[in-house]
C-alpha cells in the first residue's frame, strides 16, 4: 500500500509540474506567405516558459535569403518572430528543415499560402524534422496533421483527462459509462465548434478555473458514493458530463486557436482535430479500464486504498483551481 501510495503521489507531482509549465507542450507556428513572386512574409511562433525559449528554427535551402525584419514580440507563451523570405524559386518543391527540433518534444504546425490561392498545411515533429514542400496542397495533409494535434492535445491536457478519470470512477456500468463518454463528447465538440467559428465563445481563464472546478466537483461525489450517498451525478452522470462538457469544449477552442487554423480548410481542419480528440479520449478510457480491472482485487481487500484516487483528484483540481484564480 505505501508503495502504491507513493506512485501516486509521483504522479500527482508530474502532472501538478506539467500544469504549471504547460505551454511547453503547444506547437510552433511557422506561417509563410507569399506577398509577390518568390518573396514571403514569414511569421514564427515559438513556445516560451515563463525563463525559457525553444531554440529552434526554421532552415530554408541555399537559394532561399531569410532576413528578420523587427524585433522579436514577446507573448504570453510564445515569442514571436518576423521576417521577409527571398529566393531565386519558388518555395514549393524547395527543402524546410526546423532546426534541433529533434532535441525537444514540440510539434511545428507549418502553413503556407502562395498568391496563386494554394494552401499547404503539414506537421513536422521532432523524429521528422524536415519536409519537402510538396507541389500541391492535400486536403490528406490537412487532416492528418489536425487529427495528430488533436490526439497530442488530448493526451497532454491533464485536466480534461482527469475529469474523464473521474467519469469514469463514478459511472458504473458498461452501458452508462459509454453514455457518459458520448454526453461528453458530444457536449464539448458543440462548443468547440461554436467558439471557433465565431459563433458563441468565453474569456480563457474563467473557463479554465471552472474547469477545475468541475474536476473538483467530480471528486467529492466520488467520495460520497464510496460513502454509500446517492447523488445526482452517480445517478445521471450522462447529464454532468454534458454540462460539464460544454465548458471544456471552450477549452478546447483555446487551444485549437493558439495553433492556428487554415483558412481554406477550416471546416476539415476543425473536423479532424475533434476527431483526434475523439480518438486519445478512448485510448484513454481503454488504458483507464484496463488498469482499474488489474486494481480490482486490491481495492476489494483495501478499502482505504479506493478513497485515496478521489483525495488525489480533488487535490490537483483544488491546487489548479487556486492558480487559475490567482492568474487572473
Amino acid at each position: 500500500m505505501r508503495l502504491f501510495t507513493k506512485i501516486i503521489i509521483f504522479l500527482l507531482f508530474e502532472v501538478a509540474s506539467h500544469s504549471l509549465f504547460g505551454h511547453e507542450v503547444r506547437p510552433a507556428y511557422l506561417q509563410i506567405k507569399e506577398q509577390s513572386p518568390n518573396s514571403y512574409a514569414v511569421l514564427w511562433k515559438v513556445p516560451r516558459t515563463v525563463d525559457k525559449v525553444l531554440d529552434i528554427q526554421p532552415k530554408f535551402e541555399k537559394s532561399f535569403s531569410l532576413k528578420e525584419i523587427s524585433p522579436p514580440r514577446i507573448l504570453e507563451a510564445f515569442v514571436l518572430y518576423t521576417f521577409q523570405l527571398k529566393g531565386e524559386m519558388s518555395i514549393p518543391n524547395s527543402r524546410l528543415t526546423i532546426d534541433q527540433l529533434n532535441t525537444t518534444g514540440t510539434d511545428v504546425l507549418v502553413d503556407i499560402r502562395l498568391l496563386n490561392g494554394e494552401h499547404h498545411s503539414f506537421l513536422l515533429q521532432p523524429t521528422n524534422n524536415s519536409i519537402l514542400i510538396p507541389d500541391t496542397p492535400s486536403k490528406w495533409n490537412v487532416a492528418k496533421t489536425y487529427i495528430i494535434l488533436g490526439i497530442e492535445h488530448i493526451l497532454l491536457g491533464f485536466d480534461h483527462l482527469l475529469f474523464v478519470l473521474a467519469l469514469v470512477l463514478i459511472t458504473k456500468g458498461f452501458k452508462k459509462l459509454l453514455k457518459t463518454i458520448t454526453a461528453f463528447t458530444v457536449a464539448h465538440s458543440i462548443t468547440l465548434s461554436f467558439s471557433v467559428l465565431g459563433i458563441a465563445n468565453l474569456p480563457g481563464p474563467p473557463v479554465e478555473s471552472v474547469i477545475a472546478l468541475s474536476i473538483l466537483f467530480l471528486a467529492v461525489e466520488i467520495l460520497k458514493v464510496q460513502k454509500g450517498q446517492s447523488t445526482l451525478t452517480s445517478q445521471m452522470p450522462w447529464m454532468v458530463a454534458f454540462v460539464f462538457g460544454l465548458l471544456h469544449g471552450f477549452g478546447f477552442a483555446g487551444a485549437l486557436q493558439d495553433i492556428g487554423l487554415p483558412q481554406s480548410a477550416i471546416n476539415l481542419a476543425l473536423a479532424t482535430f475533434n476527431i483526434g480528440v475523439e480518438l486519445g479520449q478512448i485510448l484513454f478510457v481503454l488504458v483507464v479500464l484496463m488498469v482499474m480491472q488489474l486494481i480490482r482485487p486490491i481495492l476489494r481487500t483495501k478499502h482505504r486504498m479506493a478513497k485515496l484516487m478521489p483525495y488525489a483528484i480533488g487535490s490537483l483540481a483544488a491546487f489548479w483551481l487556486i492558480d487559475r484564480i490567482a492568474g487572473f
